[in-house]
C-alpha cells in the first residue's frame, strides 16, 4: 500500500483551490487528508504535524497559503519527508508574494515549489515522488501522460479535418 498524502491548507479559503488537488490524488487512488494550520497562528500545531507525518504515514506533504506563505517552509522545518509548496493566489500582489515566500528557501530546507495555484500539479509530482519503487503509480502515471497525449492529438486531428 502506497504512503498518504497530507494536505495542509493556511486558511479555509484556500479549500477551493486544494480541493482539485485532493481529487487528482484520489483518482490516483492515493489516500489523503486536508487540514488547516497556520504558521503564524498555529505554529505548534502545524510543527507537530510535520513532526508525526511519517510515523502518521504519510509519504510527502503539499503545503498551501496565500499572503506571506510561510507555512511550506515551516513543516518543511520540521520534517525529512519532501514537502511541496503552492502558493495560493490572493487579492495582494496576485500572489508573487506567496510564490517567492514559498520558493525563497534557505539551503538546507527544501521546498518543490508549483505554480500559483498550482495544486493539480502539486498532486502529480507528489504521485511521482510515491511512485519511485512503486510501479503500480508508475503505471498510472504513464497512462495519464499517454491520455494527454491522445487528447492533444484527438483536437489536431479534429482541428485539421476541416
Amino acid at each position: 500500500m502506497s504512503k498518504k498524502v497530507a494536505i495542509v491548507i493556511g486558511s479555509d479559503s484556500d479549500l477551493g483551490v486544494m480541493q482539485k488537488c485532493a481529487d487528482k490524488l484520489s483518482s490516483f487512488g492515493i489516500e489523503n487528508e486536508i487540514r488547516i494550520m497556520s504558521a503564524h497562528r498555529t505554529p505548534q500545531a502545524a510543527c507537530d504535524y510535520a513532526k508525526n507525518a511519517s510515523e502518521n504515514g504519510f509519504g510527502v506533504i503539499i503545503a498551501a497559503a496565500g499572503k506571506a506563505a510561510h507555512l511550506a517552509g515551516v513543516l518543511a522545518a520540521h520534517t525529512v519527508l519532501p514537502v511541496i509548496g503552492v502558493p495560493i493566489k490572493s487579492s495582494t500582489l496576485d500572489g508573487l508574494d506567496s510564490l517567492l515566500s514559498t520558493v525563497q528557501m534557505p539551503s538546507g530546507v527544501p521546498v518543490a515549489t508549483v505554480a500559483i495555484d498550482g495544486s493539480e500539479n502539486a498532486a502529480i509530482l507528489a504521485v511521482q515522488i510515491l511512485a519511485v519503487g512503486d510501479k503500480e503509480l508508475t503505471e498510472k502515471l504513464l497512462q495519464m501522460k499517454k491520455d494527454m497525449e491522445n487528447a492533444v492529438l484527438a483536437k489536431d486531428a479534429k482541428l485539421n479535418c476541416r
